[in-house]
């Protein structure tokens, strides 16, 4: 495959084959469609590249607001259109050298003191933008982003060169530019079915750690971080659920022309799988704020129970030896005449009545089950 200049690759789909092509073509082919990619940080140099294959293969320049979206790292999940073209902006989620990189090269896998949240840390998104035509798709994504590279990669696989452009046939090429479009869109949100599984497995094992009799490593910080980046996922995944949603709802309400029943039924198909992928997400990341709220809730109360415990056992110890200080005050005080202070027997009958006191005070609340642990 051949680099055009601006980081900008050209690729043509065309009666069940593919080819890489080193300049734009003059017209789209008869059966098929044009495929544009170029990464974000080349978008300027070859912005008159694309608005003239936007014009020659589009039929309409891309306006200057979805320009501007275009070349937005961090614009929302959106949808837009026009009378000529939609326009569909998706945040995939940032691999792990990605967010190595953001963090300065920082172990990104280390959240706290001692608390290892690498899955949490990892919920970083970049934009990717989609102008898509008739015949024509245009893609603008990071650099090096696995959406593009994963395509680009497979059909370069069984690629033969020829001329200076490289053919290959293929069974399962995308029909058309939304069929390519969505094709990359599933393959970003399958990332985030992976990352829900991660999430789960890391939260499970934070709330045994909290839950865990005598724990005392609970890290509050950390679990304030996690319940923000839950939050953030939540909102991501609505907007790209209204995202998709609209363009499926354009899609039901105004079709492709030329578009076969078939081609439209499978369209519509994979859009609805996507928008089931990106719900099964956010019930997920709901479920999961839900288990952080319960676990938080049931840590304060093992705590609260613990001290009851504590106040109910000495409580207890305060209530048998209450009787006994006032033996021992009553016998204390500085009188010549008190009962049996000249008898010398008195100390061992009132040490023995003492011990009688108490054994019968702890008798009735262990009747009582005061003293249990079930405290009932």
């Amino acid at each position: 495959m051949t680099d055009i200049g601006g980081g900008l690759h050209i690729v043509e789909f065309a009666s069940g084959t593919l080819r890489f092509l080193d300049a734009l073509p003059e017209r789209t082919p008869a059966e098929g469609f044009i495929w544009i990619h170029v990464e974000r940080e080349s978008l300027d140099d070859s912005l008159p590249q694309l608005q003239r294959a936007a014009q020659l293969l589009g039929g309409s320049p891309l306006l200057d607001l979805h320009v501007k979206d275009l070349g937005d790292r961090a614009h929302p999940s959106h949808y837009d259109y026009t009378s000529i073209y939609d326009m569909v902006v998706f945040r995939r989620l940032a691999t792990a050298r990605e967010v190595e990189l953001e963090l300065g090269g920082a172990d990104s896998a280390t959240s706290g003191a001692g608390i290892v949240l690498p899955a949490f840390q990892r919920i970083r998104t970049r934009a990717v933008a989609f102008a898509v035509f008739d015949r024509l798709l245009i893609s603008v994504h990071p650099r090096g982003c696995y959406a593009a590279r994963s395509f680009l990669d497979r059909f370069l696989a069984d690629a033969v060169q020829t001329d200076g452009l490289g053919g290959a046939g293929r069974s399962r090429l995308p029909a058309s530019p939304s069929d390519l479009m969505l094709r990359m869109i599933n393959l970003m949100v399958d990332s985030y079915l992976a990352l829900r599984k991660q999430l789960g497995a890391e939260m499970d094992e934070w709330q045994h750690e909290l839950l865990r009799p005598g724990s005392r490593a609970a890290n509050w910080n950390a679990l304030l971080l996690a319940r923000s980046e839950l939050h953030k996922l939540e909102d991501l995944c609505e907007e790209q659920n209204d995202a998709m949603q609209e363009w499926l709802d354009t899609a039901h309400e105004q079709p492709a022309p030329g578009q076969s029943q078939a081609e439209r039924d499978g369209l519509l198909a994979r859009a609805r799988d996507i928008i089931e992928h990106v719900q099964r997400v956010i019930q997920h990341v709901r479920r999961m704020e839900h288990g952080a709220e319960t676990v938080v809730q049931i840590h304060f109360s093992a705590q609260s129970h613990r001290t009851n415990e504590i106040m109910r056992v000495l409580t207890a110890l305060a209530a048998v030896f209450l009787p006994l200080n006032f033996i021992t005050g009553f016998f204390g005080m500085n009188f010549e005449f008190l009962p049996l202070i000249h008898s010398a027997s008195a100390m061992w009958s009132i040490l023995l009545g003492m011990a009688l006191l108490a054994l019968v005070v702890l008798l009735v609340f262990w009747r009582k089950r005061y003293l249990d642990r079930t405290g009932r």
